[in-house]
């Protein structure tokens, strides 16, 4: 297990000049694959490993890893807590092939390919068990082969996020009023942030590492996210109202560079996809265990987790479906699908 503390300019430096040396010199790359195979996977979330899904993926690779014989062949170097920079810094690093995975929402994709948006609508989703059957129906392939044919990026498995997302403020938030001139913090996700304006708030995109000190300066009022996200990040020391409006059951991607897949070794590789694969499965069954448990922790400090008018919330968001297909034909496919699968 590799945990590394990592200098952003030093890390970007660095790794421009090993993509450099391997572009130029063919022969390194297959003494490269013949020793062992480095990766390196990112995460935005804390170095938690019960309640932060990058750590709990990561765990479980490298326990599947081993399961398979190639814990002496792969060894993945984890790097938590935006140490590679922001998510969108992140996402772009994995098209390039400078970061090899990313472990985090579909969402931030959206940004590369805007089709991944179509899992952002608000209220598209009834629970994670439903997602994951309207996916091995076929929800997923579409979104997956306009990512990797407009972003050179894969998708390894879909997990969880551990729990909706659902609205965490400063005060109570049980109607769509309440939420009135309150600024909450979004993904930067057009999709996610028209949700959220739709349900009556200041929707304010920011990145994820710049919410804790946002929310001290009274810059945001604000976010939506799962359980488990707000207690490893400790947003519960800034804010003690928790709406459980589960807007968005958000899905968790394990993203993979293409250009990473093309120099591996077939067999190598066949290995270690199965290995990211049955973590993912790991992942989501941990996800389902522990949303409970984060909202008793943040009871326990002091949050009021509490039930809203989530039937008004979703009036009032409806109408973003139909714009988006209309402005998104090809989404119409996938949200039929969705519609269509009970849990």
């Amino acid at each position: 297990m590799t945990i590394v503390p990592v200098n952003r300019r030093t890390f970007i430096k660095s790794s421009t000049a090993v993509t450099a040396g391997l572009v130029l010199s063919p022969a390194i790359i297959g003494r490269a694959e013949a020793a062992t195979l480095k990766l390196k996977c990112s995460s935005s979330l804390p170095n938690d490993p019960k309640f932060a899904n990058g750590r709990v993926y990561y765990d479980n690779l490298v326990k599947n890893l081993k399961g398979n014989g190639l814990g002496e062949q792969v060894e993945v170097a984890f790097f938590p807590d935006n140490q590679l920079g922001q998510e969108i810094d992140v996402i772009n690093s994995v098209k390039l092939g400078v970061i090899d995975l990313m472990v985090s929402g579909s969402s931030i994709s959206a940004n590369l390919t805007p089709l991944v948006g179509t899992f952002d609508l608000g209220f598209l989703f009834s629970s994670f068990p439903q997602q994951t059957k309207a996916f091995e129906s076929g929800a997923a392939k579409p979104i997956e082969d306009a990512l990797l044919k407009g972003s050179n990026i894969r998708i390894i498995a879909w997990a969880y996020n551990f729990g909706s997302r659902s609205v965490f403020a400063k005060k109570p938030v049980k109607t769509p009023e309440d939420l009135a001139g309150l600024k909450i913090r979004t993904l930067p996700n057009p999709v996610i942030t028209e949700c959220l304006r739709l349900m009556g708030a200041a929707a304010t995109p920011l990145a994820f590492g710049e919410i804790y000190t946002a929310l001290q300066a009274g810059v945001l009022d604000g976010l939506e996210h799962d359980p488990p996200t707000i207690l490893a990040s400790k947003f519960f020391e800034t804010a003690k109202f928790y709406a459980l409006t589960q807007h968005n059951f958000s899905p968790l991607a394990i993203y993979f560079s293409d250009m990473t897949y093309n120099r591996m070794d077939p067999k190598l590789r066949d290995g270690f996809l199965d290995a990211a694969k049955k973590a993912a499965a790991d992942t989501r069954a941990h996800g389902l265990a522990v949303e409970k448990e984060a909202l008793a922790a943040l009871t326990e400090k002091g949050v009021t987790v509490a039930e809203c008018d989530r039937e008004a919330f979703k009036k009032r968001v409806a109408p973003q479906h139909e714009n988006f297909i209309k402005a998104r034909p090809d989404s119409k496919a996938v949200i039929d699908i969705i519609r269509a699968t009970q849990a």
